[in-house]
């Protein structure tokens, strides 16, 4: 099976680690991955600022990059959001539409692909320790991915997964929200870290870098000893 992997800028330019572990996996699983070079950003932060006419030439940047693949898959529940909101960006545009909805309906989550279109809920992954995971608002409320992380975590050999308090409060990212009201963030964040810490577990885990990232950030900042890993990672564990 062909995979065009949608990498995201956070990835690129932060956390290449995530990406090498996707490849890795989605191999590990018989996919063979493509990575079309004329991807860029996916146009989300422009668009959720209201720069609507600026993200349409970053989507159709990407509309025109994967338009050959069979299947694309993101390790970011984020930015697969944002694809399946390209349809509804080009509505009632008769030369882009389509194509976005084509796009939109064969862009999947990374463990949603896994779950779903491959029907695999057990990687061979094995870590050990405690770990608690994070559910990203754009991931489990806009793309209604819910499940599928919880069914590969749940059997990884090695791994005691425990709740996490008050998991659905958002962590305080929100791309530019986090710029422009840095000072609720961070009490957003700071409620979010305390949460993990109530666990008492060795991992945070979670599905989207930027959740991963800014609450990452904070437990460095506050001294706390969590290691913090994308699913990706931990699924990519041998």
């Amino acid at each position: 099976m062909k995979v065009a992997l949608f990498v995201t800028c956070l990835v690129d330019m932060f956390q290449p680690n995530v990406g090498k572990a996707t490849v890795e996996l989605l191999e590990g699983l018989g996919c063979e991955v493509e990575f079309p070079p004329s991807q860029v950003c996916c146009g989300q932060p422009a668009y959720n600022s209201g720069y609507v006419s600026e993200a349409k030439e970053a989507a159709k940047n990407m509309i025109r990059a994967f338009e050959d693949a069979d299947y694309v898959v993101t390790p970011s529940g984020s930015c697969a959001t944002m694809f399946a909101e390209y349809p509804h960006v080009f509505k009632d545009d008769p030369a882009w539409e389509d194509r976005a909805r084509a796009l939109a309906q064969k862009t999947y989550e990374l463990t949603q692909f896994i779950v779903q279109v491959l029907n695999v809920t057990d990687v061979g992954a094995r870590l050990e320790g405690k770990a608690t995971y994070h559910t990203s608002c754009h991931m489990t409320r806009l793309l209604q991915v819910q499940d599928p992380p919880f069914v590969l975590l749940s059997r990884v050999e090695g791994l005691e997964l425990k709740a996490l308090p008050q998991a659905y409060n958002c962590c305080g990212f929100g791309g530019t929200f986090s710029v422009k009201m840095g000072a609720i963030s961070e009490q957003m964040v700071d409620e979010k870290v305390n949460s993990v810490m109530e666990t008492g577990a060795d991992y945070l885990i979670g599905a989207d870098c930027g959740c991963l990232m800014n609450i990452g950030g904070r437990i460095e900042r506050l001294g706390k000893k969590v290691k913090v890993m994308h699913i990706a990672e931990v699924l990519n564990s041998r």
